[in-house]
Parts: structure tokens; C-alpha cells; sequence
């Protein structure tokens, strides 16, 4: 395993599962879309909404019992948006040995936004913020 800590980790279960026993793809999509708001949050954005996914292609199925992390990596700040590359991969324990397996990737666009829901500068973080 990896050193690497992911924004979000979850154990998908059985609700989570479509009629041919394997994750729903838009459930990976939801939790692409939280991954990458906890992503945005580390640049002091209190109020982000998601503009736009990306370059969304699924890899290789996510099954019922998989362990799936959600990686993070802020790629840019602009004025009023944050883009966030996730990175989906999928822990299996098949014959007592766990594997990695990446399943999906997807560039996240988030936009903060006033109590209005209109478009705001984003937040700039002194350094002594931490």
C-alpha cells in the first residue's frame, strides 16, 4: 500500500450495487464530487459547488465489498474556481492478498460561491494559515 492519504475512503456495500452485482457508476460519481470539494476546502473555500466533471472513464469495475480511496491533487486556483483531479482505486481481497486497482479518474471543477450561490473570489490562505 501506498503512502499516499486519499480525501475519502469507503466500503461499498450492497445498496451500492446495480443489477449486474457491481458498484453503481453514479455512486463513484458522488463520491468523486465530495472528494474533490474536501480537496477544495484545504484552500479556505467554506461554499464550493461543483461546475464540472471532466474526462470521466471508468477503467475497471468496483465490486460489492471493495475498499475505494479517492485521491486528490489541486491542479489550479483561478479567480472564482478550483480544479481538482480525483483519482479512484479500489482495494480487493481476493485469496487472502490485497490489490490496488485504479478505476476511474476525473478533473473536477468547483466554483465558490456567496450565500446567494453566486460566484466569488477565492479565498487567498496567508501562509501562516497552515
Amino acid at each position: 500500500m501506498s503512502d499516499r492519504l486519499p480525501a475519502i475512503r469507503v466500503l461499498l456495500l450492497p445498496k451500492d450495487t446495480n443489477a449486474m452485482g457491481t458498484i453503481f457508476g453514479g455512486v463513484i460519481l458522488s463520491n468523486i464530487d465530495l472528494a474533490s470539494a474536501v480537496e477544495a476546502r484545504k484552500t479556505g473555500a467554506r461554499r464550493v459547488v461543483t461546475k464540472a466533471m471532466q474526462e470521466v472513464e471508468f477503467h475497471a469495475p468496483v465490486f460489492l465489498g471493495d475498499i475505494v480511496s479517492f485521491f486528490t491533487e489541486t491542479l489550479r486556483i483561478g479567480r472564482t474556481s478550483i480544479t481538482v483531479r480525483v483519482t479512484v482505486e479500489a482495494e480487493r481481497w481476493g485469496g487472502g492478498e490485497g490489490e490496488c486497482v485504479k478505476v476511474t479518474e476525473a478533473v473536477v471543477v468547483l466554483v465558490c460561491v456567496d450565500e446567494e450561490g453566486r460566484p466569488v473570489p477565492v479565498p487567498v490562505r496567508s501562509a501562516s494559515a497552515g
